[in-house]
């Protein structure tokens, strides 16, 4: 970072997408111009931002890899933990507070940044350390701090409060800045698309790479390995956005495989379908994609019927997207497209409408149709005080938003369909539902897992982008599994074994 020509760009090398500083300069402009228009805040109000902190892993003297706070990072774009950021709302003027480090750390560390390198870095007015904070505000003489105090209604956590030695001296608000930055986040600037873009295509193309190698007798954390190779070797993306999903066989059905309890460590099988849910991060910005195929190339006629039927509901709902359509209108799209096409398949019979109104299609899909995307996989603005409430319905109770779409937006777009043992029995012991069950074909089905086909889309202002390019219809994928299959041999687990006598 040293040196007089820092460039206020953040990129990965050539072959990788450069960032400008000035999106993040749009973003401070976007949340001020919603302050400056907020009651009860005056232009001698001071936005502050606390970044985030490296951890070490338990008592030991490891540290984690960092990661940059969310709402920290939409605003100033710095990498680096321990950064404080403030904005003074009437004049727009920036201020970055970086860490004092000891003179020594340069032995270990790597060389001291001057504060005159941080602010050509990040491209601020100016740069103070952080046992300077309370000076400098007062210095500002503000009516108000406004301090970053709200609830995650995903995770149910609250975001990081900034904190500081002195801030008893300051009056504080703590109402405003949470709902009003979040709504920033939720419509995306032109260079935030950009971005997001980049991390889907990266993803995309990490996704093709993982569908080309899969074979019968891997095991799904070689998939995993695949995914995060590419990623990071051809899109400099360090991070990946949440837990990798790769289920198989029945795995494939459980919603949030690949943790610590089930971490993606089955042997794929002939015959499995795959199921795999995996999303790159590039500076701090995320992709969720998900592809299903069967792991042998070749798909089933019971695998091609689950999965045209959510290839069917995906596709209803991206045609059907723009802005002012309900988010929960999509979710009761994509489940009436799905039954239609189970009854078409044989798995189900009877009346659509009837199905709709005892909610079948929770049976099947358990979880919601999507959720906004950004800075974090499941981004904030959901359920904020303006925002529609939550549905109550099984499947609908678990949207993550029940909004209207809005040009800008940018949401995943994933229906499924799960064959999940409670579910099935649940239902079967239901008469309000069990009437329209096929129990041969549902028989049958019972060891199947689940398809899930996830993208990311924008919404414009007439309709939808789709932002990842991955193979989707039956026909694609086995073509793309045939060419993996002709153009090079993948290395199985069992071939790198010495085995006794050799």
């Amino acid at each position: 970072m040293a040196g007089n020509n820092i460039r206020p760009v953040y990129e990965k090398g050539q072959h990788t997408l450069a960032v400008p500083m000035t999106m993040f300069a749009e973003n401070r402009a976007r949340l001020l111009a919603r302050l400056r228009a907020a009651a009860g805040v005056t232009g001698a109000s001071v936005v502050l931002l606390q970044g985030g902190d490296t951890h070490n892993v338990y008592c030991t003297d490891a540290e984690e890899v960092f990661r940059q706070e969310s709402f920290f990072h939409w605003a100033f774009g710095v990498l680096e933990p321990g950064f404080y950021g403030a904005i003074v709302v009437g004049s727009g003027e920036t201020i970055l507070f970086a860490p004092r480090l000891p003179e020594d750390y340069d032995v270990v560390m790597g060389p001291i940044a001057s504060n005159d390198e941080w602010r050509q870095r990040y491209a601020v007015d100016r740069v103070h350390n952080t046992d300077e904070v309370s000076q400098v505000l007062r210095s500002l003489n503000p009516d108000h701090l406004l301090l970053l105090n709200g609830l995650n209604s995903d995770s149910r956590l609250t975001c990081r409060q900034a904190a500081f030695d002195g801030i008893h001296e300051f009056t504080t608000n703590t109402e405003t800045l949470h709902p009003e930055i979040s709504e920033c986040r939720v419509q995306k600037s032109p260079m935030e698309l950009e971005v997001m873009r980049y991390v889907a295509r990266a993803s995309s193309e990490a996704h093709v790479s993982v569908m080309r190698r899969a074979r019968p007798g891997m095991f799904e954390y070689q998939c995993e390995a695949e995914f995060q190779r590419h990623v990071y070797f051809n899109g400099g993306c360090r991070h990946c956005a949440y837990t990798c999903i790769c289920g198989t066989g029945t795995n494939s059905a459980v919603l949030h495989y690949g943790h610590a309890g089930a971490p993606n460590s089955r042997q794929i099988q002939d015959g499995d379908m795959c199921l795999f849910d995996m999303g790159a991060q590039y500076y701090c910005y995320a992709s969720d994609i998900t592809c299903s195929f069967p792991a042998n190339g070749k798909f089933t006629d019971d695998q091609k019927m689950i999965y045209n039927a959510v290839l069917r509901a995906n596709r209803a709902v991206i045609a059907a997207m723009r802005p002012g359509v309900s988010w929960v209108e999509m979710h009761r799209l994509a489940n009436r497209e799905m039954l239609l096409a189970m009854i078409e398949g044989g798995v189900l019979q009877g009346n659509i409408d009837e199905m709709m109104e005892v909610n079948l299609a929770a049976t099947f899909q358990p979880h919601g149709l999507g959720h906004l995307l950004g800075c974090d996989v499941h981004d904030v603005g959901g359920y904020l005080s303006h925002c529609p409430p939550r549905p109550e319905q099984p499947g609908f109770r678990s949207l993550r938003t029940a909004r209207n779409l809005e040009a800008n937006m940018v949401v995943t777009v994933e229906p499924g369909c799960y064959f999940i043992p409670r579910l099935l029995e649940e239902a079967l012991a239901d008469p309000r539902r069990n009437r329209f069950l096929v129990r041969e074909a549902i028989e049958r089905l019972r060891g199947f897992g689940g398809v899930r086909i996830e993208d990311d889309v924008a919404v414009t202002e007439t309709g939808a982008e789709i932002l990842s390019i991955v193979p989707r219809t039956v026909e694609e994928i086995e073509q793309v599994m045939a060419a993996g299959r002709q153009e090079e041999e993948v290395v199985l687990p069992q071939d790198l074994v010495t085995k006794p006598g050799h």
